[in-house]
């Protein structure tokens, strides 16, 4: 009996099913491990400041706000040569590497001496975590289809999220062990956040598949129903799975991809803003301490990670994704209108919700939007391009002001 093609082939309800399954390990993995490490490493030098960073390492002027941008000068340079590499290189090897790379990075910020070196580990730490997040996108292609990354690549945008929620009351436990074996809290802030790093880029070694084929949680049935869909997709070729110069070339010409980084810059603008200042908000609409602060920022990602998951669900299903960017990124117009307005302390509260429920998705969801719609000829490899770009605007619109509020 001759063999159906690809895009004919039956493929029962039941294999889905079980493959869906197999594959909710690759998520939960990256989104509840690589993710949120590679957030809170990131971020938590804006903790340990309160902890005596600034004091010990004599931080004045704008040594800090220097210190904490410089990461993402080495992080935007490092993003698209690291796609490169991880097409040439195993992803388990190359994601490893640079996991466990960081991990040595960041728990080594925590035995700095001087400014100098705080601002030598930044940069390391920056060229090394740059390639994760367009990795690990990346790496999602390989057992998901283009109309299912919307919700995959939302957790572990979603995990970051929750990562910088919790981050602040994990960074006041550790805080309490200031003086422990005669060292400050900052340096434990950064020792005890790193060294699980450390550990989780050894493990990726060992847990992270190089493609279905060698995945060991996947039976043979499953393993060859991911090849079938991945088949079935329009555009999809073999030549697509390769790396080549002129798509690369033909990707960063493309006036779409960067209309879309544009539209990116703006929104993480707005996000990352909104991130960084929300407990100097929420403290300035009350009478709280710094604890309750920080413990009152939770709900407001823990909307916003909600809200995202739920729409990238809707979306994946609708396959709708500039849609709900508009519409959520009306609300975020909204919450900041209430947050601007003369209104009481539980108002300005409820326009902390709104903003976080709407700036989520405006800023997440277009990262699957592109990519889910460049059908064609090797159309994977100009789309690594784009997931580069998108997260260059994402770190850019991170970078911190040199002077301001602190």
């Amino acid at each position: 009996m001759p063999l159906l093609p690809c895009y004919l082939t039956p493929v029962p309800h039941k294999s889905f099913s079980t493959s869906r399954s197999s594959q909710r390990s690759v998520c939960a993995f990256l989104a509840l491990t690589c993710s949120p490490q590679s957030f809170l490493d990131r971020v938590n030098i804006g903790n340990a400041r309160l902890y005596g960073l600034t004091e010990d390492l004599s931080l004045t002027g704008s040594r800090y706000q220097t210190a904490v941008s410089i990461l993402f000068v080495t992080y935007i340079l490092s993003e698209l040569p690291s796609n490169l590499v991880l097409k040439k290189l195993r992803p388990s090897r190359w994601i490893a590497f640079i996991t466990t790379g960081w991990g040595i990075v960041a728990t080594l910020q925590g035995v700095t001496q001087s400014y100098g070196g705080l601002i030598v580990a930044r940069l390391v730490l920056g060229a090394l975590e740059g390639g994760l997040f367009p990795g690990m996108a990346v790496y999602l292609t390989l057992f998901y289809t283009k109309r299912e990354l919307a919700l995959r690549i939302g957790y572990l945008f979603v995990s970051a999220a929750l990562a910088g929620g919790l981050g602040g009351l994990l960074a006041y436990g550790i805080g309490h062990m200031d003086g422990v074996a005669g060292q400050r809290g900052w340096r434990w802030i950064f020792i005890l956040e790193g060294i699980p790093t450390f550990v989780l880029g050894i493990s990726c070694w060992w847990l992270l598949a190089d493609e279905p084929e060698t995945a060991f949680y996947l039976t043979a049935e499953e393993k060859a129903l991911i090849t079938v869909r991945k088949e079935r997709q329009v555009g999809h070729t073999k030549a697509a799975d390769e790396m080549h110069k002129e798509d690369v070339i033909k990707g960063l010409k493309d006036w779409k991809i960067w209309m879309f980084c544009f539209g990116q810059f703006g929104a993480d603008t707005v996000l990352y803003g909104y991130s960084t200042f929300l407990p100097t908000i929420i403290k300035g609409i009350g009478t709280w301490d710094t604890a309750q602060t920080q413990a009152l920022t939770v709900p407001c990602y823990a909307l916003g990670a909600l809200t995202y998951l739920l729409v990238a669900r809707l979306s994946d299903r609708q396959q709708k994704r500039g849609l709900y960017t508009v519409i959520f990124g009306v609300v975020t117009v909204v919450g900041y209108a209430v947050l601007a307005s003369n209104t009481t302390s539980g108002g300005h509260y409820a326009g902390c919700f709104l903003v976080a429920m709407g700036l989520y998705v405006t800023a997440g969801l277009p990262l699957s939007w592109l990519p889910s719609s460049e059908f064609g000829r090797r159309a994977e490899e100009e789309n690594r391009v784009l997931t580069h770009l998108l997260q260059t605007s994402r770190a850019t619109a991170n970078e911190p002001p040199l002077s301001g509020c602190s």
